[in-house]
């Protein structure tokens, strides 16, 4: 019995023993089993710029390009792009005009400075546009808003702070709040801005044995107001609604002052010229956008609709003093334009199993321009007025065809528009302008992968550019007695075929292009001997040539990162009213680099240029400029930067050409070295959203 008992007691000190070496065997598995994860963070390097099909893409956001007080600040520092000396147009290398486009939409200077920095996510410069974006150009500059993807707000609070010849300061707030499926955001910036302009010019007439010279300075006083909201509604996976609404008010109050020399036969006479002006701009523009997936057709579905309204109003008191013998009111100017713009577009893309993909869609656009001029001259009085009304109607429609073979893949597209303008004065019983003309825009692209690395493709396109609304206003600058700049109504649209050769090699791009233009545009000049005066103003010329080779060469290192562009470019310009002179190449280049160090420093240092330019008709001074900037976050919600723009105050160029006997040498003198300080903080709750969400900024690649 005892050796019963103590066997038992054996085997239940075994069993304690091994279940114990058990549930600790158990509490070792528990400790080697990965946690679960709550949510998962994922840390990708973004980069400023990528590279495809020889286009060029901006990260704006997460870069030092998000510290730009004005989009057109931001846009003047990105490769290949170049601003006008008055800040209103913007031009591509080897390129002209581009069409600018905010999402799916397409849109124009006003629209395009009404946009706040902060809003922007990337820009793109997009070298072969698809027959989806309208003809009105040989290059699209597509900027991409930000949508976020968590639940949440979030509120920016911006101050920039910028010291040029004047002390500038932009303000801003931007607030966005997402629940489920419904975003919205807003805006308001304030900026007081002070503006410095100044050329000059000798002119040379001889068919009227005048000689004149000038040199003109303005500053403006420009307190301006930018707001705007918006909202995003994402009704299922595939589709969505936006709606976007933005305002820009200005107040001009600016002084034009003028020293003048003019000769004319053996009188001389020096005159100092002031004009006093006060403008008042606004602008507004809204846009409802609609994607539709057709489930049926396994398509997809875009509608846009759009409308906008730009108001000027200006009045002009001058005066003029002649030789010293003192100033005196000489003219009294009221100037009134505006133009409402409505347009509406619908795209359709269908993708087959086959690699192919059509394209199918439409557009209407629906102009009105009014603009009031009145001019009372005092001495001698006489009252000058004009009111001219401007309409025009675009109807589009396209189809597009793309797809793959093996190494080989295609796009073949066209595009028809039909325009209808009507100008008219109303003094007048008949039509100033009458037009009614069709269009056929084809384009093409054919292309070869060679290996993983390597790739080659051809394209041709078919082009226009049609003059701006603006270009309707009679709005004019008088500088002095002698001369005004001006606006041409009469302007006819240009037209340009484009061949180009591209091969790319990972992210580098060689491009060898050719183009051929009719009715370019550009400024010349005409004189009156009825009013005695000379007009500067934009004007068709009869055409323009060129061929271009460019290198797209991005490099990376480590913390370094460069993007370098080179365009070796021979243009002509040629019109039998002008004297054609020598026409060399010239060669544009662009390189930027980028240092990423640690504590989350990053150094940008810019440098571009260009050489002497001759193009026959026109001949331009080189330049070169340098900039820099340094941007730092601290405690994940404050983002500092400093920069400095043409660090060596080189932007000033002279432009020289002879139009009508008209012979002009100028010199154009920029406000463009600054100094600024930039400071952004953020603060809000942001959570994790159950709701999948496809990146709706991709969708604006769509009309690629």
């Amino acid at each position: 019995m005892k050796l019963y008992k103590m066997a038992l007691i054996a085997i239940l000190l075994v069993s304690q023993v091994t279940l114990s070496q058990e549930k600790e065997k158990e509490k070792e598995k528990e400790k080697e089993k990965p946690e679960e994860l709550k949510e998962v963070v994922i840390e990708k390097e973004t980069k400023t710029f990528t590279y495809k099909n020889g286009n060029i893409k901006v990260d704006v956001a997460n870069s030092v390009f998000n510290t730009a007080p004005s989009t057109l600040d931001l846009l003047a520092k990105l490769p290949k792009i170049q601003i006008t000396p008055e800040k209103d147009g913007i031009s591509v290398i080897g390129k002209g005009t581009p069409l600018l486009y905010i999402d799916n939409q397409s849109v124009d200077m006003n629209e395009f400075n009404a946009l706040a920095v902060e809003d922007i996510k990337t820009i793109e410069i997009i070298n072969n546009p698809s027959s989806k974006y309208e003809a009105n150009g040989r290059v699209v500059i597509l900027i991409t808003r930000k949508f976020s993807k968590k639940e949440g707000y979030k509120v920016v609070l911006s101050e920039n702070a910028s010291f040029k010849r004047y002390f500038n300061n932009y303000a801003g707030i931007n607030a966005s709040f997402k629940t489920g499926k419904l975003e919205f955001k807003s805006n308001f910036n304030y900026n007081n801005i002070t503006v410095w302009e100044s050329n000059g010019n000798d002119l040379t007439l001889p068919d009227y044995d005048i000689r004149s010279n000038y040199l003109v300075t303005a500053v403006t006083k420009r307190p301006q107001f930018l707001y705007g909201g918006g909202l995003f509604y994402k009704i299922n996976e595939d589709d969505y609604l936006t709606l976007n609404c933005s305002r820009k008010s200005q107040d001009d109050i600016f002084d034009i002052t003028t020293n003048t020399f003019n000769q004319e036969q053996s009188t001389i006479n020096y005159i100092n010229t002031l004009n006093r002006n006060d403008e008042y701009r606004n602008f507004t523009n809204g846009f409802l956008n609609y994607n539709h997936k057709i489930t049926s057709l396994d398509a997809n579905l875009f509608s846009g609709f759009q409308y906008s309204n730009f108001n000027q109003q200006m009045a002009s008191v001058i005066f003029n003093d002649y030789n010293d013998t003192g100033a005196e009111l000489s003219q009294l100017r009221d100037q009134k334009f505006q133009v409402a713009v409505f347009s509406g577009r619908t795209d359709l893309e269908k993708k087959f199993k086959n690699e192919m993909n059509l394209e199918l869609g439409a557009l209407y656009l629906a102009a009105d321009a009014d603009t009031h001029f009145t001019i009372e001259n005092i001495n001698p009085v006489s009252t000058t007025k004009s009111d001219y009304d401007y309409k025009e109607k675009n109807i589009a429609a396209y189809s597009q065809l793309s797809g793959s073979f093996k190494k080989f893949n295609f796009m073949v597209g066209l595009r028809s528009e039909n325009t209808i303008v009507r100008g008219k004065y109303a003094s007048e019983s008949t039509l100033t302008i009458d037009k009614n003309y069709i269009n056929l825009f084809p384009k093409a692209q054919v292309g070869m992968t060679i290996d993983s690395t390597n790739t080659i493709s051809m394209n041709y396109a078919k082009s226009i550019v049609r003059p701006n609304f603006s270009s309707t206003s009679q709005v004019s600058a008088y500088i002095n007695p002698y001369f005004v700049w001006a606006n041409n109504i009469n302007l006819n649209p240009t037209i340009t075929d484009e061949i180009s050769l591209d091969y790319a090699h990972d992210d580098k791009t060689v491009r060898l292009t050719f183009f051929k233009t009719k009715n370019p545009v550009y400024y010349g000049a005409s004189y009156s001997e009825s009013q005695e005066v000379l007009t500067f103003m934009t004007t068709n010329f009869e055409r323009e040539s060129g061929i271009a080779l460019e290198f797209i060469l991005p490099f990376k290192y480590k913390f370094w990162s460069t993007t370098n562009v080179v365009n070796f470019g021979y243009t002509k310009i040629e019109d039998s009213a002008a004297l054609t002179m020598e026409t060399k190449p010239s060669v544009y280049m662009y390189t930027n680099h980028l240092f990423s160090l640690p504590k989350e420093i990053e150094v940008s240092l810019t440098c571009w240029g260009y050489t002497k330019q001759k193009l026959g008709i026109f001949e331009r001074s080189g330049l070169i400029t340098f900039d820099a900037a340094v941007t730092k976050k601290f405690f994940k919600v404050l983002d500092c930067a400093l920069s400095w723009s043409d660090i060596f105050r080189m932007m000033n160029y002279r432009a020289d050409f002879t139009i009508n006997n008209v012979a002009a040498r100028g010199i154009y003198y920029t406000d463009s070295s600054v100094i600024s300080l930039s400071v952004k903080y953020s603060f809000g709750k942001i959570k994790k959203s159950e709701f999948k969400e496809r990146s709706i900024d991709e969708n604006s690649g769509r009309i690629n």
